[in-house]
C-alpha cells in the first residue's frame, strides 16, 4: 500500500508538479495551523476554541501563495545556479532569503488582511514584518542550505512543505500576537 501511494506520489509530482505541491503544502499548512491552535487551547488562559475559519484563510493563503512561487522559484535559481558546490548552495541560499523571503513574507501579511477584511491591509504588515523577517533567517537559512545542498530538485517543493510545518507553527503564533492597532 505504501509502495503505491509513494509511485502515485512521484508520478503525481512528475505530472503536476504545481498541482501537487499545493495539495503538499495545503495538508502541512493544515496540520500546523491546527496544531498551533490546539497548542493555544490547552496553554492559554483564555482557552479559545478552534477557529476552522481562520484556519482555512491561512491554508487558503499560504498553500496557494508559497506552493507554485516557490515550485517556479526553485525552477529558475536550478538553472541559473547549477551545481551543489558551497558557492552555488551560498548563492542560492541567499537569493531565496533577500530576494524571495521578503516578497513572501509582503504578501502572505497583506493577502491574510485581504482575506480577513481588514480596515487597513497592511497594518498586519507593518506591525509583525521584521520580527518576522528575522525569525525566517534563523530557520530557513540551515534549513535551505540543507535543500539546495542535498536534496534533488523535484523535491525541494515537498522538502520546504516538510520544513514549513515548524515554519508554519513559528508563522502562526506570530500572526495570532496581537498589535497595538487591530
Amino acid at each position: 500500500m505504501a509502495y503505491r501511494l509513494s509511485g502515485w506520489f512521484r508520478s503525481s509530482l512528475k505530472k503536476r508538479p504545481v498541482l501537487t505541491n499545493t495539495a503538499v503544502y495545503a495538508a502541512f499548512y493544515t496540520a500546523a495551523e491546527l496544531s498551533q491552535q490546539t497548542f493555544n487551547k490547552i496553554y492559554s488562559t483564555d482557552k479559545p476554541e478552534i477557529d476552522f475559519a481562520a484556519a482555512g484563510r491561512i491554508v487558503t493563503v499560504g498553500s496557494c501563495l508559497y506552493a507554485p512561487t516557490l515550485y517556479h522559484w526553485y525552477k529558475f535559481l536550478d538553472r541559473k545556479f547549477v551545481g551543489t558546490t558551497l558557492k552555488v548552495v551560498n548563492t542560492k541560499v541567499l537569493c531565496d532569503q533577500l530576494i524571495m523571503t521578503p516578497i513572501l513574507l509582503a504578501i502572505f501579511y497583506t493577502g491574510m488582511g485581504i482575506v480577513e477584511r481588514r480596515e487597513d491591509v497592511f497594518s498586519e504588515l507593518k506591525a509583525k514584518y521584521w520580527r518576522t523577517f528575522i525569525a525566517n533567517q534563523a530557520y530557513w537559512i540551515p534549513a535551505q542550505t540543507v535543500n539546495f545542498l542535498l536534496m534533488p530538485p523535484n523535491l525541494r517543493v515537498v522538502y520546504v512543505a516538510s520544513a514549513s510545518f515548524i515554519w508554519i507553527n513559528v508563522l502562526c503564533f506570530i500572526k495570532r500576537q496581537t498589535t497595538d492597532k487591530k
